[in-house]
């Protein structure tokens, strides 16, 4: 009987503990929602809500009326198809770039190859910044300023996505279906398309959403390279909502919140892989 209870007792501290951290995730689910909650609430008002006290917490009824403004002083919809191509084309070249690199570093043999990886992983230690100058350079160099491709070949290369899927590949891809694969006689682009990308779908999923939303956010290289604004991304034209004079926050913030729409939807269609990235590993 004493087993007994103490069986029981032991379930009983266990549901506790888990019911404790059940509250803690709420709360801080909610705490992390509510500056998008607020932006759809402001975003659905008059300005001047902004200023009430109590602050408004409940939507309005201005949300297609401040899209309106927006589309009356931003070419919202041009912008939107901008950053969607440079967003999108961007994340496809990183996935396959960084998955070819990550292939060869996790599961081929060639001088240097420690020395390269060590490589990459100090160029994740400098700042994004102080590769601006000389990208702005070589961008000119080539005669790409205030051109698309500016925005979209720079983005190719991201250390973090190499990194990424060498780590994923090196757990994903046993060594014995690689050397199998090569006694069959398969090329390396082989092996790398008809086994390692159909075992490394979650970190695709993982890293696509990741990129997407880097580059889908980027402000300060878009302003750097661009001037034309028929080649603006979302960034560049919502930042010229905001009068030097006077800031509409119902405006800004409708068209903020519904740049922010895509990627809410990105996340959810691949939710169910992004999670799988992440816990890759975690359990055996």
């Amino acid at each position: 009987m004493r087993a007994t209870a103490l069986k029981e007792g032991g379930h009983g501290q266990r549901g506790l503990a888990r019911g404790i951290l059940y509250v803690c995730l709420t709360l801080f689910s909610i705490v992390s929602l509510f500056p998008f909650y607020w932006m759809f609430v402001i975003g659905t008002n008059t300005s001047d809500r902004i200023n009430d006290t109590p602050p408004a917490m409940l939507p309005g009824l201005q949300l297609v009326g401040n899209f309106q403004k927006v589309l009356g002083n931003i070419d919202f919809i041009s912008a939107f198809v901008n950053s969607v191509i440079v967003s999108s084309i961007s994340t496809l070249g990183v996935l396959f770039l960084s998955s070819l690199a990550g292939y060869a570093f996790a599961k081929l043999r060639f001088p240097g190859k420690k020395w390269l990886f060590g490589l990459v992983l100090v160029t994740m230690m400098v700042p994004t910044q102080l590769g601006l100058i000389p990208s702005y350079i070589i961008m000119s160099k080539l005669g790409w300023l205030n051109t698309i491709q500016a925005l979209i070949v720079p983005g190719f290369v991201n250390a973090f996505g190499i990194f990424w899927m060498r780590q994923y590949i090196s757990d994903a891809v046993p060594d014995e279906v690689f050397e199998a694969a090569k006694m069959d006689g398969c090329s390396h682009f082989r092996i790398y398309w008809n086994i390692v990308v159909p075992a490394i779908l979650p970190a695709f999923a993982t890293l696509g959403i990741i990129n997407f939303m880097a580059i889908w956010n980027d402000f300060i290289w878009p302003a750097a390279v661009l001037t034309d604004n028929s080649l603006q991304t979302l960034q560049i034209a919502l930042r010229s909502l905001n009068d030097v004079r006077f800031t509409d926050y119902g405006m800004m913030l409708s068209g903020t919140f519904w740049a922010t729409v895509p990627l809410i939807i990105v996340f959810l269609f691949f939710n169910k892989w992004f999670i799988s990235g992440l816990t890759q590993g975690s359990v055996k």
